[in-house]
Order: C-alpha cells, then sequence, then structure tokens
C-alpha cells in the first residue's frame, strides 16, 4: 500500500492523512474552526484502528483522494 492514504467520516467533518502503519493527521471541523491532530499508534488498539482506517473503514470512513483532501483543508485555512 502505497502513502498517504487520504480517508474522512462519512459525517464529512473530519478527514484523515494516514502517513503510515502507525501514524495519522486528522483535520477536524469545529464549528467553522479547523483542528489538526497528530497521532502515532503506541498501544495494540491503536494500531487496531488504522488497519481499520486502512482496510475495513466503510463502516465509519470513506476514501478520498488527495485533492478532495487539500480542498477540505482549503476552504478553512486562509
Amino acid at each position: 500500500m502505497d502513502f498517504p492514504q487520504y480517508r474522512r467520516y462519512k459525517n464529512g467533518r473530519s478527514y484523515f492523512k494516514v502517513l503510515n502503519q502507525e501514524e495519522f493527521v486528522e483535520y477536524k471541523l469545529n464549528i467553522n474552526l479547523l483542528e489538526e491532530h497528530y497521532f502515532k499508534a503506541e498501544i495494540l488498539p491503536d494500531r487496531n484502528y488504522i488497519q481499520d482506517m486502512l482496510h475495513d473503514y466503510e463502516p465509519y470512513w470513506e476514501v478520498v483522494d488527495e485533492v478532495t483532501f487539500r480542498q477540505f483543508i482549503k476552504k478553512y485555512i486562509s
């Protein structure tokens, strides 16, 4: 699998840039403020979360391309 990978929650309020098997950055829309959260997996449940995001995403996430991801970020960062 090539990285980065891009996902978003189905509600469209959080976008994820998965950097590798153990790290991602979440961009979460809170009212009209875009929050950026870096996450590094330290324990097995965290690694499982990232694996689900990459391989079993359908219940919670949608796959998006880099263009869609960048458009979301650009919309809220001046």
